[in-house]
């Protein structure tokens, strides 16, 4: 139990801190700063334990029966940026009432963690884990903001920046000045030759507009590693200490407020010259020996993987049962997978997804969406979809010869280039009469798979791609910017008009919120393999029958019989274009 933990500083004989210290001495037990290091692990994790706050622990007590707490039905997350939501963190208080009207359970505001000046890859670079970007407010806004989301029953979820830094990190710039408690902090190459040695197994990120993984660097003294962008420098997990700083960054925020961390590009935790350096089994024991540390200093939190790889190299960030990594992960295989059906009016690799999904280990979730603030991937399904299929997709939702207003983001040599744009603009858009109907069909899938359901902000509304950002100089060179919007509430307003798309979108996800928050789910999932191909069909077992979802994928009617008590959609046995249908099938 937490108070057990939180009365004893001698951590020795605790099976977590047993589970974390394998871990890390597989990792480090060769190093000859593990053992220092291991002790100062250690009193951190002692301190971070008195240090939790009263209402915090009591938040732990009441969920030691009930770990998977953020699975209940009905309880959508939101994710934003706050600057582009509401301003501030202390203006984004004064719309919970908004978030609550979608009952939402998980509040997950995009980066907001002290950015480095100028572009800093949309707050990806982070320039200290333990002060807030002061355009937003402070550290004390953000305890504050967390207090009344919990008063609301919603959980704050922050992103954690794990594989890099800002250059302007306090970290990286002691390293540049010399301090030898930080001069292999960061990944640094002494030549030209090294960088192609290793660069011959990498796969660029964005080869277009941040080429290559390393960046030279005259202050550092060589190439740095810079996965990302040349101003985010990867971080060396080679070495143990940064392991303990990055530990001691989540202990410090999780005793502010946070509830759940999006970890940031999981799968580039360790470095191995001649792979890719991507999934490699060290990362997943150091994500085994911070769920296990977590756990001892905030047992209610979760951890999300944002791993945007092929479902096969996402299932092992779940571990396994005994030896813990992420509670959740996105399902970006599915996601991905619910464009290309939409595109082709067949459900082929759509149900090939959602069934593979089902491999997952009991213990391990899926947060399930339509859209994020990232660009679709579609070589994620590289190992699902013939590439002349990712190559149709990519084009149909650049908007060519297609319905869809998106746009071409860029990808590895020899890949589709991914896709960008708002869920709306990229389902027609609001001059399309059909528009609603695909996104209703898309969200509705979504929210009947079992995990947790992710709402983009502006979804809800059916907000349309953000045009304006190429008459901004910080974010015209950036296409994604076109899928990140400022929210409009005088658009948000028209929710309470009855006729308009704003009061459709957002009643209809209020229906899809209150429809699940009466069904008592098993666990379980199952998706119908033989049901024609402009269908796909989901099942869900309940105690007494089971829950059907229903989506017609094409834009022609097609025949379904209907078979039991209908919950949302119509109630005859033909399902219109894009149509949708959920409905309780009695046992």
């Amino acid at each position: 139990m937490a108070d057990t933990i939180h009365a004893s500083a001698d951590l020795s004989c605790d099976p977590l801190w047993r589970q974390a210290e394998a871990c890390l001495r597989t990792l480090y037990g060769d190093d000859h700063r593990f053992e220092h290091s291991l002790i100062d692990l250690k009193a951190r994790v002692a301190d971070a334990c008195s240090a939790r706050p009263t209402a915090l622990r009591h938040l732990d007590m009441t969920r030691a029966n009930t770990p998977n707490w953020f699975l209940k039905p009905g309880r959508p997350a939101y994710c934003t940026y706050i600057d582009r939501f509401a301003g501030t963190l202390e203006g984004t208080a004064q719309h919970l009432d908004y978030l609550e009207g979608l009952k939402v359970g998980i509040f997950h505001p995009l980066p907001l963690l002290k950015p480095r000046e100028g572009n800093s890859d949309g707050g990806f670079a982070v320039a200290d884990y333990r002060e807030v970007d002061p355009r937003l407010g402070t550290m004390e806004d953000l305890r504050a903001l967390a207090a009344e989301l919990r008063a609301r029953d919603m959980s704050l979820v922050l992103d954690m920046v794990c594989n890099h830094t800002a250059r302007e990190h306090p970290w990286a710039q002691k390293m540049l000045a010399g301090d030898p408690a930080f001069a292999d902090f960061y990944i640094v190459l002494d030549s030209a030759n090294e960088v192609a040695e290793w660069e011959a197994a990498l796969q660029d990120v964005f080869p277009d507009t941040a080429p290559g993984s390393f960046t030279y660097d005259a202050g550092a003294g060589g190439y740095v590693w810079t996965t990302f962008y040349p101003f985010q420098w990867d971080l060396n997990y080679a070495n143990p200490r940064v392991f303990v700083e990055m530990a001691d960054s989540l202990f410090f925020l999780a005793n502010a407020g946070v509830e759940g961390f999006r970890l940031d590009s999981t799968a580039y935790l360790w470095k191995r010259k001649g792979t890719i350096s991507r999934n490699l089994p060290e990362t997943h024991l150091i994500l085994q020996a911070l769920r296990a540390l977590l756990t001892l200093v905030a047992p209610s939190t979760f951890l999300l993987a944002e791993a945007i790889e092929s479902q096969a190299s996402v299932l092992p960030f779940f571990g396994t049962p005994q030896a813990r990594e992420c509670d959740l992960a996105y399902n970006n295989g599915v996601m991905t997978a619910l464009w290309g059906a939409l595109a082709d009016q067949k459900a082929g690799v759509l149900k090939t997804t959602i069934a593979r999904a089902g491999e997952k280990p009991a213990h391990g979730h899926w947060l399930n969406y339509v859209r994020c603030h990232d660009d679709i991937i579609w070589l994620a399904l590289s190992d699902t979809a013939a590439p002349e299929r990712l190559t149709h997709w990519s084009d149909f939702f650049a908007g060519k010869g297609s319905y869809a207003k998106g746009e071409a983001f860029q990808a590895p040599e020899g890949f589709p280039a991914s896709g960008c744009g708002m869920a709306a603009s990229l389902c027609g858009g609001k001059d399309d009469p059909q528009m609603p109907a695909r996104l209703k069909l898309l969200y509705g899938l979504t929210y009947a798979l079992e995990g947790v359901p992710l709402l983009y902000m502006g979804d809800e509304i059916a907000l349309e791609n953000f045009d304006a950002y190429r008459d901004d100089p910080d974010l015209k060179d950036e296409v994604r910017w076109l899928h990140r919007p400022v929210m409009d509430w005088d658009t948000a307003g028209r929710r309470h008009a009855p006729g308009s798309v704003e009061h459709d979108m957002y009643a209809f996800h209020r229906q899809l919120a209150d429809t699940l928050s009466a069904i008592d789910f098993k666990p379980g999932q199952s998706v119908c393999t033989e049901a024609e191909e402009r269908l796909v069909i989901i099942e869900r077992p309940l105690a007494a029958g089971r829950f059907v979802c229903v989506a017609n994928l094409s834009a022609e009617p097609v025949i379904h019989k209907v078979a039991g008590r209908v919950l949302i959609g119509s109630d005859n046995d033909t399902l219109p274009a894009y149509g949708l249908r959920w409905f309780i099938e009695e046992s």
